[in-house]
């Protein structure tokens, strides 16, 4: 399979999966504000590895949730898109925006200290040139 139709592939199963999974009636599933972030599908078009961050939610809660769930998933892509076979879904946590928000704080922190540090330095230098 070439690269472009397995990315336009990809592309169309994570964008289904998400407008299927907010009209998912499961209450965990419901108060996570789960988004698909993105999608793997094979080669073979069997298996899709299917990535997914929440806002709230234990993992392995939601993880079990979009379990159950994925039948009715797997209908909806079916339904919705052209192909020969409907990958089974496997779901995994994304943990790249978690990943991304701690290396922000900690160039965040990191530019607090060099300020700290310069102003430390002046403080130092400007009590040297008063004696």
């Amino acid at each position: 399979m070439s690269n472009y139709r397995k990315e336009r592939i990809n592309d169309a199963v994570s964008q289904e999966l998400a407008i299927a999974l907010r009209s998912a009636r499961d209450p965990v599933l419901a108060a996570s504000f789960v988004s698909v972030t993105r999608a793997e599908v094979a080669a073979d078009l069997k298996i899709a590895k299917i990535f997914v961050s929440f806002l709230q939610g234990e993992e392995k809660e939601v993880l079990n949730a979009l379990k159950r769930a994925s039948g009715m998933l797997r209908r909806h892509l079916a339904a919705t898109l052209n192909l020969r076979i409907t990958p089974e879904l496997l779901f995994v946590s994304d943990r790249s925006l978690a990943h991304g928000a701690h290396i922000a704080s900690l160039l965040h922190q990191i530019e607090e200290d060099d300020k700290r540090i310069a102003e430390e330095r002046k403080k130092a230098g400007g009590e040297e040139s008063n004696e």
